[in-house]
């Protein structure tokens, strides 16, 4: 059995640096460290970090007065930042700098007064730390939506001043049908003014189409959690070829590979590369040939850590 790798797979720069804050962190002033939600969504480095002395929690009630909190790569609204300081809690936020972008083009278009249009998936930690963005004092108001249906549907009150934002980890093609739904609705419709989702999503997604063309099963390294893994193994779905989404090697079933010649491998933005490895191991125990990894598009990108936690190394 031949097993292709795609490329680029795995760990984005936005997750390596909020793993990164997290780790320093610990070394730095020491365990309890607490973290509010999962830093990354991967059941792995949560457990690895845990073991390490971070604490996660769901709310900021939930971390002592006086202790180091923080804030997941997926953000927070304004509330919990104001609440945080309220407390006077230390705080370290791994927001990632795209998620980041859109809480800055929500401020702005709230500012302009303007009606947002969300794309994303309701309860995702970074769609309710987005919406928590929007300062509605200046009249305008923010709606989620989350499909073609729901860009149909939607009413809007004024469709001269409505712009919309995106999810930063949605399926490219999903989100290119809404968008343009709402386009022939709202010929005045503002968009940011760079794409929302990130360059990792999308290098992955593409990476994932070009290994679908040549495997007949895509196995896709990530927990359930993972909006970016979810969106990975549907591709897949569209391209009529089995998909699964496992968290490592022992969630494999050798049934699916019965009668395959072609197995795909890659991996979510929250899926550390060792994960692969394994499960590459495994699939070599039950017959794989030596994985020829595809093709792709090199990243280059890097994310500073606060200057807090910069030490020997730190960029």
């Amino acid at each position: 059995m031949k097993i292709l790798l795609a490329n680029p797979r795995g760990f984005c720069a936005g997750v390596d640096r909020a793993i990164d804050i997290v780790e320093r962190a610990i070394s730095l002033f020491g365990a309890p460290i607490y973290v509010r939600h999962e830093v990354v969504h991967n059941r792995h480095v949560v457990d690895r970090l845990r073991d390490l002395g971070a604490v996660f929690v769901d709310e900021l009630d939930e971390v002592p007065d006086g202790a180091t909190v923080i804030f997941s790569a997926h953000g927070v609204s304004r509330a919990v930042e104001d609440e945080a300081a309220r407390r006077g809690l230390s705080v370290f936020n791994a927001t990632c700098p795209l998620v980041t972008k859109v809480h800055m083009e929500v401020a702005r278009f709230a500012r302009e007064a303007r009606e947002v249009i969300l794309i994303g998936h309701e309860g995702h930690p970074e769609v309710e730390g987005t919406m928590g963005r929007f300062d509605s004092s200046h009249g305008g108001r923010i709606v989620l939506i989350q499909s073609v249906r729901d860009a149909e549907n939607v009413e809007i009150r004024a469709p001269a001043q409505l712009a919309f934002v995106t999810q930063t980890t949605l399926s490219v093609d999903d989100t290119a049908q809404i968008v343009a739904v709402l386009r022939r609705r709202f010929p005045d419709l503002a968009s940011p003014r760079k794409e929302d989702i990130c360059y990792a999503t999308q290098n992955r997604q593409n990476a994932v189409k070009q290994l679908l063309a040549e495997c007949e099963v895509l196995i896709v390294v990530g927990s359930v959690t993972s909006s970016n893994s979810n969106r990975l193994r549907e591709l897949a779905d569209r391209a009529g070829v089995p998909g699964y989404l496992v968290d490592g090697p022992d969630d494999l079933r050798a049934e699916w590979f019965e009668g395959r010649n072609t197995v795909g491998v890659t991996a979510g933005a929250s899926a550390p590369e060792i994960l692969v490895q394994r499960v590459i191991d495994r699939l070599r125990e039950w017959g794989g040939n030596v994985p020829v990894e595809m093709r792709g598009r090199a990243e280059h990108v890097v994310f500073a850590l606060p200057k807090a936690l910069r030490g020997e190394g730190g960029g």
